[in-house]
């Protein structure tokens, strides 16, 4: 199982940390990093930045979203940057949600895994460089009855296949992602409940391609926070917790309210997301139960998370992402040397 580094949005104040930690990754051998994108910071500029401070970590969109750039657009960004990095870039997509989509880049939230099939089948047809003519329902290369024709990428990737990812939640986007990508990005992953939350759905959508699980990169993002007392660093996640079950979304589609409810929380997943959206966040996330958080998490000494790690590796998962918890720059680097520890302690490495 490899490791990798989630360091989320950039422009919080500590972007300088970031690159701190991005480049201490690179050291400790990390295999991945990834940026993330949402209202503020984009991931594709962030991702240049830290791929000309880095040697060999790969850099990762972890998402860029695709409501934000057309298909051909990602497909020249990806090119860009994985000819900038020396073959070190890796393509993450995801659909965002409703409220961003709607309210920030005006594109309807509609027939989302249509859009994304059509989505990457136009990137993957623009990567190989041939002439790009795409009709489908979403998007039609050239635009007919115009000047447009087909033309075709003028950049030579660095390599002849880019890794194509997909953030996906729920079980029709986890077939497809297993249909059509290279790897899926997760959160709130619990190896407990693996089976019948993911892999039975990426399993499905792999043998409808004709394909195994073999290969294919299961890449959870997983907070971690090292320490002996447990139930004070469980309490650190309880407002990120709330937020996506609680917040995330609308009412009616919160992605992350409904993967807590498979898990077997749904009384206490309805519970969080009614006082969130009535703006009693401190009352959302104290009914955050400590059993999801510590199955969703990685905390404790190096010894638990060690333990914990070996559960992921057992579950499925081939590159496990860490999102340290810290608001100093020593703690985060701290948790990155604890990770290698407790991965070379679970004999993973």
């Amino acid at each position: 199982m490899r490791l990798g580094i989630n360091l989320g949005y950039w422009g919080a104040g500590m972007d300088a940390d970031n690159l701190a930690v991005a480049q201490e990754a690179d050291r400790l051998g990390y295999d991945v990093c990834w940026a993330a994108e949402a209202y503020g910071s984009d991931a594709a500029t962030v991702l240049t930045w830290v791929a000309a401070h880095t040697e060999s970590i790969d850099v990762a969109a972890g998402i860029f979203q695709i409501p934000a750039r057309t298909p051909a657009m990602t497909a020249m960004t990806a090119a860009t940057l994985d000819s900038l990095s020396g073959g070190r870039f890796r393509l993450g997509l995801g659909v965002s949600g409703p409220q961003v989509s709607e309210g920030w880049y005006g594109v309807k939230f509609d027939r989302p895994l249509a859009r994304t099939r059509e989505y990457v089948e136009i990137i993957r047809k623009a990567m190989s460089r041939e002439r790009l003519s795409y009709e489908g329902k979403h998007w039609t290369l050239p635009l007919p009855g115009g000047p447009g024709k087909p033309i075709k990428l003028t950049v030579h990737p660095e390599r002849e296949e880019i890794p194509l990812y997909i953030a996906a939640i729920g079980p029709k986007n986890l077939q497809q992602t297993g249909e059509i990508a290279d790897g899926v990005l997760l959160v709130f992953f619990s190896p407990e409940h693996a089976e019948e939350t993911t892999l039975q759905h990426l399993r499905s959508g792999r043998e409808a391609a004709g394909k195994t699980l073999a290969g294919f990169d299961v890449c959870p993002t997983v907070p971690m926070a090292v320490g002996d007392d447990i139930d004070a660093l469980a309490d650190l996640f309880r407002p990120y917790t709330a937020l996506y079950v609680g917040g995330m979304g609308s009412r009616e589609q919160n992605f992350y309210n409904k993967l807590a409810g498979r898990m077997g929380y749904a009384k206490e997943a309805a519970e969080i997301q009614e006082k969130y959206l009535a703006g009693d966040k401190e009352g959302a996330a104290a009914a955050v139960p400590r059993e999801l958080i510590d199955s969703t998490t990685l905390l404790g000494p190096v010894e638990r998370i060690s333990e914990r790690m070996s559960a992921y590796a057992d579950a499925g998962v081939t590159t496990l992402s860490l999102a340290p918890a810290g608001f100093s720059l020593e703690e985060r680097l701290a948790s990155l040397r604890a990770g290698v520890a407790a991965l070379d302690r679970a004999g993973l490495a």
